[in-house]
């Protein structure tokens, strides 16, 4: 049985030319090898892909990050507007948009249509070890961030690359899937700040409705066990992860459950994995609807604006192309935008909704100045934090395509394949960097990861964050095939914010990402960092990891040879080299009252001034919290659901 693995080729860049082609040649040769063998396997067991001419969909694209409908025309002439009007259109597949899709098709009195730009995810995606695979697919936008001064000093380019998923299903599809809530503390400040509805004990059932939650160790009163998506312990834990959980303990946090009561402490991961598959939005809110006659999806469909009535200011429905060709879909009640956290504020401002002056310096007619896009947060995380120990007790990933390993995961649904590359466990901290007087609230977490950036000796996860040659050959290649681990720290708030700014009004130009990380006046955000780094140094010193004589692996980062390893000067520049996304960009729609000259929307998720429109994704986010955005925004789609049902007198 054939299968077409297609790899596209990059252009040519004078400072890494023979890498690329020696790499785009090893990656032929091993990774789509082994794929190939893995499809067929699994295929030939019927165990889950049912139909291998889905496999003939899936792109390696190494050159993920170029935008070839860069230039491409856009302004089709011709709009052919759809039949009778929708009662509610949906733009965008994530997390959230599928919950309100799925909530408002509910109602068979209601047809709802939902755009999405991506296809229909195949199910290897399905596969928790495959998510770093699928980010070099046509699953992901490949947005880069801008050049940033003194900053992602080691990656390539010197730019960062920020996944977003381009998929029905959304991010979802190609993330990490951990599965964390956020602090109590989040949603109460929400609401303290002017978002009434959105505390923690009225945000709380819309977790719960969610989840069908397997964990085995939780907290009675705060799960629920009949929801659409599914979650469970991760199902593979090295003894790497065990060291660390033991070590935390011995420190003094207790074991918790982190979605739980407190969620400061130590726990292995929550994956939002069903049967140890992937529970994306898509497998969880919309295949099981599909059979829905009030609810269209289409895909490969990109919005290219919101139509608003100019003298209502009402929205009325959204232009958008589908194989070349401009369609209008009209709503007779509400257009509920879920693009996401980097999308959702481009097309607002393609619209006509955003800053006047930068949408006028681009000739977009302005029909309500806000701060879209003005403020950006994110969370950051350093992967240059391995320790090194003396017994194979890490990621086996050698072990990772035996025949042995695939039937494992075929016939119990356990073993390597199971696990999220190595992400295992999660320790939630309250360093002595914080400024925060609540000592229940936590400003970094931990992620444990039973391996590293060699543990693929190069082949690809040093190239989902964009390190460069020089930076992997000083501090990683060393360590290909030995046993080592890494402790990757993300600092919860991060005072430091970007923000969003489009190229022009071609929707099918990329918009201009500025990350602007630390770049706070007080330099805060790097001592946070630094407190983290200094704290797990001490959490190693524990029985559990000195069992294995763990020590930190002290290589200096390319480029900071000058500084004294393990000094604060020399951690600031391994930072300042060596950090990347997690791709958890919040606020650029914010969320606030009429007080609050940065807000977008209301509590109600309404975009201010505008009839009809709603924005309900992570952008509405007001400042970053203590999770992964992930798990918040199927909550923020299961209260916008109910938020809208409520108005249009559907209880």
């Amino acid at each position: 049985m054939q299968v077409l693995f297609k790899i596209r080729k990059e252009k040519n860049r004078t400072t890494k030319n023979t890498e690329d082609r020696i790499f785009r040649r090893k990656v032929q040769h091993t990774t789509m090898r082994k794929l190939v063998l893995l499809a067929y396997l699994l295929v030939g067991a019927n165990a889950i892909i049912p139909d291998m001419n889905m496999l003939a969909n899936i792109t390696l694209n190494f050159n993920i990050h170029d935008n070839p409908f860069e230039n491409r025309p856009w302004y089709f002439t011709g709009a052919q507007e759809m039949g009778r009007p929708f009662d509610f259109i949906v733009v965008g597949s994530g997390s959230a948009g599928a919950v309100i899709a799925n909530r408002l098709s509910e109602n068979p009195n209601w047809n709802v249509l939902l755009l999405e730009v991506g296809e229909t995810p195949t199910q290897i995606a399905d596969i928790p070890v495959m998510m770093n695979y699928f980010q070099f697919t046509d699953y992901n936008w490949g947005y880069l961030m801008e050049e940033q001064a003194n900053m992602c000093l080691g990656l390539t380019d010197r730019r960062m690359s920020w996944p977003r998923g381009k998929v029905l299903g959304g991010t979802s599809v190609i993330n990490f899937m951990i599965h964390i809530r956020g602090n109590r503390l989040d949603y109460d400040r929400w609401a303290q700040n002017g978002n009434p509805g959105w505390s923690y004990d009225e945000v709380l059932p819309y977790f719960k409705k969610s989840e069908d939650f397997l964990v085995r160790i939780q907290d009675p009163g705060y799960h629920n066990k009949r929801g659409y998506l599914g979650v469970q312990d991760v199902s593979l834990k090295t003894e790497s992860s065990n060291a660390f959980v033991k070590a935390m303990e011995e420190f003094g946090y207790k074991y918790v459950d982190y979605n739980g009561k407190d969620q400061m402490g130590v726990s292995y991961v929550h994956a939002t994995n069903r049967n140890s598959k992937r529970a994306s939005a898509y497998n969880a809110f919309l295949v099981p609807i599909l059979h829905r006659r009030n609810l269209k999806i289409y895909t490969k469909s990109r919005v290219t604006k919101i139509l608003i009535d100019e003298a209502t200011k009402s929205a009325y429905g959204v232009s958008f192309i589908k194989n070349q060709k401009t369609f209008t879909a009209r709503a007779s009640k509400e257009v509920i935008i879920s693009a996401g956290a980097l999308n959702s504020p481009q097309l607002l401002m393609l619209s006509g909704i955003g800053p006047r002056t930068h949408l006028e310096e681009l000739g977009i007619s302005v029909l309500q100045d806000l701060p879209v896009g003005q403020k950006l947060y994110d969370h950051l995380t350093f992967f240059g934090l391995i320790f090194t120990v003396n017994s194979s007790i890490t990621f086996e990933y050698e072990k990772l395509f035996q025949l042995s390993t695939m039937l494992e995961y075929v016939i119990f649904r356990r073993g390597l394949l199971a696990s999220l590359s190595g992400v295992e466990a999660l320790g939630i901290v309250k360093t002595n960097a914080s400024d925060d007087p609540d000592p229940t609230y936590p400003d970094v977490e931990f992620i444990f990861v039973g391996g590293g950036l060699h543990t693929d000796r190069g082949e690809l996860y040093r190239k989902t964050f964009r390190v460069s040659d020089e930076s992997y050959d000083k501090v990683w290649k060393p360590l290909e095939g030995r046993q080592a681990f890494s402790i990757l720290p993300m600092p919860y708030h991060p005072k430091s914010y970007g923000h969003i700014k489009l190229k022009s009004k071609n929707p099918y130009q990329w918009p201009r990402f500025y990350g602007n990380y630390f770049t706070d006046p007080d330099n805060s955000d790097v001592k946070t960092f630094i407190a983290a780094i200094r704290l797990a140094q001490e959490i190693i010193k524990m029985p559990a990891f000195q069992k294995y004589d763990a020590k930190i692996w002290d290589v200096k980062a390319a480029g900071c040879e000058e500084f004294e390893f393990n000094t604060d000067d020399y951690w600031e520049c391994a930072l300042r080299h060596l950090s990347a996304t997690l791709h958890h960009q919040v606020s650029t729609c914010r969320m606030g009252p009429p007080r609050d000259f940065e807000a977008v929307v209301n509590h109600e998720l309404k975009v201010y001034n505008i009839n009809n429109l709603r924005v309900a994704d992570t952008s509405i986010i007001p400042f970053p919290i203590s999770a992964h955005t992930n798990v918040p925004a199927f909550m923020i789609g299961e209260k916008a659901a109910d938020i809208i049902k409520q108005a249009w007198g559907m209880r």
